[in-house]
């Protein structure tokens, strides 16, 4: 079979010289029912690189994102991601040894939520010790020194022991992020993480994931955030009906759009903010 590749991709500003991607998807279709919902998306990221991935409502872009890690079975593609390679087979999705594929790539691409989907009866450090201990088998000495560190880095070490209903939202997103990070991941999917937030409450957020892009997370970020894809991204892509029609760096794609539908949904996207 074909390798396809991703006519757009480019390493971003901190990738190291000759690096391969991280990160392959590979003609992905997926239909829920008659909706033909990806049409052969193919997308390459290289290590340290950070890419937002932008669209109208419907356009695909979420569907992508969770098809990274499986949470949609793709019906027909690849997905690879730190040397691990899953073909897409709905048929045989419950086959024992696609299942164990799919947790392995699920360890390495941790996704960040709208909705945070924090466990409310655990406390902040049990949230972030949960997965490392249960899934990973990490000592629980171990997970813990992690999980303070990320909380550290995302401003919340004082939160350690609060449970989950006393926090703001914003507080709430970055304990979520805390989360992936204490995982340990290859890279990070973001979706929309900002969307459920009261607006006075977007930054404190996009300025942790704007710290993360600059010291070199691999970052793919679905978002409307138009001044964090400018400031972040090494690359934007647009996705329109399932297919992706313009990439580049945020200086071409947001400032200088040479599709008519980009240059469609950018005037109506940066008239409402």
């Amino acid at each position: 079979m074909t390798e396809l590749h991703d006519a757009f991709a480019a390493p971003g500003a901190l990738t190291p010289a000759g690096a391969k991607p991280i990160v392959r998807l590979e003609g992905l279709e997926k239909y829920f029912g008659s909706n033909h919902v990806l049409r052969g998306c193919t997308l390459e990221v290289y290590p340290k690189e950070t890419i937002c991935i932008i669209g109208r409502s419907g356009s695909g872009k979420s569907t992508l994102l969770r098809c990274t890690n499986f949470l949609e079975e793709p019906t027909v593609g690849t997905i690879e991601v730190d040397g691990l390679r899953v073909e897409a087979d709905p048929l045989h999705a419950w086959d024992r040894d696609h299942q164990e594929r799919i947790r392995q790539i699920r360890l390495r691409a941790q996704m960040v939520f709208q909705e945070f989907n924090l466990f409310p009866h655990m406390t902040v450090l049990q949230n972030l010790i949960e997965g490392p201990t249960r899934v990973k088998g990490v000592p629980e000495a171990e997970a813990v020194a992690t999980a303070e560190k990320y909380l550290d880095k995302v401003g919340l070490r004082e939160k350690r022991d609060e449970f989950p209903g006393r926090l703001s939202g914003g507080q709430k997103q970055r304990v979520a992020i805390a989360r992936a990070l204490t995982m340990e991941p290859k890279v990070l999917l973001f979706d929309e993480p900002t969307s459920a937030l009261d607006p006075t409450l977007v930054g404190e957020v996009l300025k942790v994931m704007a710290e993360l892009a600059h010291e070199g997370a691999t970052m793919i970020v679905v978002t409307h955030e138009m001044a964090f894809a400018r400031e972040a991204a090494d690359q934007v892509y647009f996705i329109e009906e399932g297919v992706f029609v313009e990439a580049g760096p945020p200086d071409e794609v947001i400032e200088r759009p040479k599709d008519p539908r980009t240059r469609q949904f950018l005037s109506r996207l940066l008239h409402t903010v």
